[in-house]
């Protein structure tokens, strides 16, 4: 799904709602610096962040002007320019199993100031995300949470989960295969253009991760700041198969705690090929000097623990749920993804706001592809024409 995310109008729903209240609903001009600003502002207030710096500021111009931003306005506040709700959104695929992807609309930045609370402004903002991410041709809408209570009531749901993984350097004896390529240190800066590459196929291979944009990996390489501690503190290593080519990289940094040795902590560990991220975890885990390895926004199925002699070496801690996702498009997203087993299921499917209500007659075949048969008006299933297909 590729398109210019602002080219579809303010949902008029939302607009009426909170125009009712006083307050004014509308996008956000990224051309528009004092306007952009204060809604990074909200953003930041809203998450209780430190107000950013200008090099910070600089970066989230980027990557917030590539997405819909909407801002909910009281012009009866000491500062008019800062919106007293916040949301951001754009397209973006969800992989799902047999290396496939399903359109997805993401949704972040929810913020609602607490001086403007319990006046419906989340609720206009959730739903009309939910309008604009059909119009858009969306399967799915999905989100990260802060509270896991706010969001069941627009229909999302946890749909994958995460942890922290640490492993005992002491007891971290290798035993698994050796990859064929070999992995290098190098700048960071160097992976820029690899890094998206890699970054693709490694979302391809993890149901569940949506892609990456390109402001994240810049974060994730310390290069919004390059002059900063934390990023002169980061090292880089890459992993090239045994042609030479490139298959995975991983970033991270030593933390030195009081006379003993630090943990390499890392939030980035991306890999195209299984031997890339054998080769980049026995890299991590077999350094000097260390205590341990620590790993965030992992899968809570790591394959690290059968790599190693002792697998009491590794803890799986902060395991929660991580990504929610709310079905926009039934049948699309229910033929998106390759089964493991022929069959035919049938899906009686209750949704209070109507975009997925219905009977579904899912066919799956012994290659594990798909067709869906979707609900017509009168009740009965509709194949041909109207029906969600694996590719």
């Amino acid at each position: 799904m590729s398109f210019e995310p602002r080219s579809i109008p303010v949902d008029p729903d939302a607009q009426a709602a909170l125009s009712s209240k006083g307050l004014d609903y509308r996008l956000i001009d990224p051309a528009d610096v004092a306007a952009l600003d204060g809604w990074i502002d909200a953003d930041h207030r809203g998450f209780h962040h430190a107000r950013p710096r200008e090099v910070t500021r600089h970066y989230e111009r980027r990557v917030m002007g590539e997405r819909r931003l909407h801002g909910v306005f009281d012009s009866g506040v000491p500062d008019p320019i800062v919106p007293v709700a916040t949301v951001s959104s754009w397209p973006t695929g969800l992989s799902v199993p047999g290396g496939r992807s399903v359109d997805g609309w993401a949704v972040s930045s929810v913020t609602v100031s607490p001086t403007h609370r319990r006046r419906g402004i989340a609720r206009a903002m959730m739903e009309a995300e939910l309008r604009t991410a059909k119009r858009a041709g969306a399967a799915v809408a999905m989100l990260t949470v802060t509270e896991a209570t706010i969001y069941g009531r627009y229909g999302y749901a946890p749909a994958a989960r995460a942890a922290t993984i640490e492993i005992d350097r002491r007891r971290a004896r290798w035993i698994g295969p050796s990859a064929p390529g070999r992995v290098h240190f190098v700048e960071p800066a160097s992976l820029r253009e690899t890094a998206a590459a890699i970054s693709r196929r490694a979302v391809a291979r993890t149901p569940g991760e949506i892609d990456r944009w390109s402001g994240v990996l810049d974060r994730m390489l310390g290069l919004v700041d390059p002059e900063s501690d934390a990023s002169r503190a980061l090292r880089a290593v890459r992993y090239d198969d045994e042609h030479g080519q490139p298959q995975g990289f991983a970033a991270f940094r030593v933390t030195r705690e009081p006379n003993e040795p630090g943990w390499a902590e890392f939030d980035v560990l991306a890999a195209a090929t299984d031997d890339a991220e054998r080769a980049l975890w026995r890299v991590l885990v077999e350094q000097d000097f260390v205590s341990g390895v620590r790993g965030r926004l992992r899968s809570v199925e790591e394959p690290i623990e059968w790599l190693l002699e002792d697998p009491r070496a590794v803890r799986v801690t902060e395991a929660s749920d991580h990504l929610w996702v709310r079905i926009v498009d039934a049948a699309a997203a229910l033929g998106a993804r390759r089964y493991g087993a022929a069959g035919e299921l049938v899906l009686d499917i209750d949704d209070p706001l109507g975009y997925a209500s219905g009977r579904y007659t899912l066919l799956a075949s012994a290659d594990g592809r798909a067709v869906v048969h979707v609900p017509r008006s009168d009740g009965s299933a509709d194949g041909a024409g109207a029906s969600g297909t694996s590719p």
